[in-house]
């Protein structure tokens, strides 16, 4: 029996072209960056360096730890200072960012109608922003953060997809076993992992990502409709 479903936010419940999402959110942060002196190429190859070593956290730190570790030791201690600036940026540019996502109205049917069946929601959204950033991409998908029962960020997390424990860690926090809880995500890689803990997984193809070309035949998948359809067969199983 679910106890819980979990959600991815990038492509899932929130429609995007990655590509134009990554171009338009760089240009808009090294844009506000260059004011303190920063190379807008330079510091987008380690902001980049940054977030492939949060890719790769053990556990040890938080996301949001590695991150500034990494950046701080690329650019020297004083770097530290400029947090607060960052933090500006999400709260203000980052907000122009919107213009390139879209709006999938089954996403709010879905997680409205999930909700009233008493589902506790988790938006296990890959924790490589800011809770300010990922709380605002939630709001762009129609949808509030009050939604869900958890929400990963850089600041909460200390593992990130595709690493299993990122998910094993989720569990731990909300004290759900894997066997009762549902990912739902669109990216063969780095949501249908979570199936190595033992949850249980659906693929959301309405925009696939599956650059590793994984064999995807093996998974429950669908748009929101089958989605829903998976679910009720669940529950009628259990």
């Amino acid at each position: 029996m679910l106890k819980a479903i979990f959600f991815d936010l990038d492509c899932t419940l929130l429609p995007m072209d990655q590509e134009r999402f990554i171009h338009n959110y760089f240009s808009r942060l090294t844009g506000c960056l260059a004011h303190l002196g920063y190379d807008k190429k330079e510091v987008q190859k380690h902001i980049w360096n940054g977030t492939m070593a949060m890719e790769q956290n053990d556990g040890t730190q938080t996301n949001e730890q590695m991150f500034w570790e990494y950046f701080t030791n690329a650019y020297g201690g004083e770097t530290s200072q400029h947090q607060p600036v960052f933090e500006e940026f999400y709260k203000t540019d980052f907000q122009l960012v919107k213009e390139v996502c879209g709006v999938e109205p089954e996403a709010r049917q879905t997680v409205d109608l999930l909700k009233a069946k008493g589902y506790p929601l988790v938006l296990a959204t890959n924790p490589l922003f800011p809770a300010i950033a990922t709380k605002s991409r939630v709001r762009w998908a129609g949808l509030m953060p009050e939604d869900f029962i958890h929400i990963t960020t850089y600041e909460n997390a200390s593992y990130a997809k595709p690493n299993p424990a990122y998910y094993q860690e989720i569990l731990d926090k909300l004290d759900l076993r894997a066997e009762e809880c549902l990912m739902v995500g669109n990216d063969a890689k780095e949501d249908m992992v979570a199936e190595q803990v033992g949850m249980r997984v659906f693929l959301l193809t309405n925009l696939l990502i599956n650059v590793s070309h994984l064999d995807i035949s093996k998974y429950p998948q669908g748009g929101f409709p089958e989605l829903l359809a998976y679910i009720e067969k669940l529950e009628q199983d259990s």
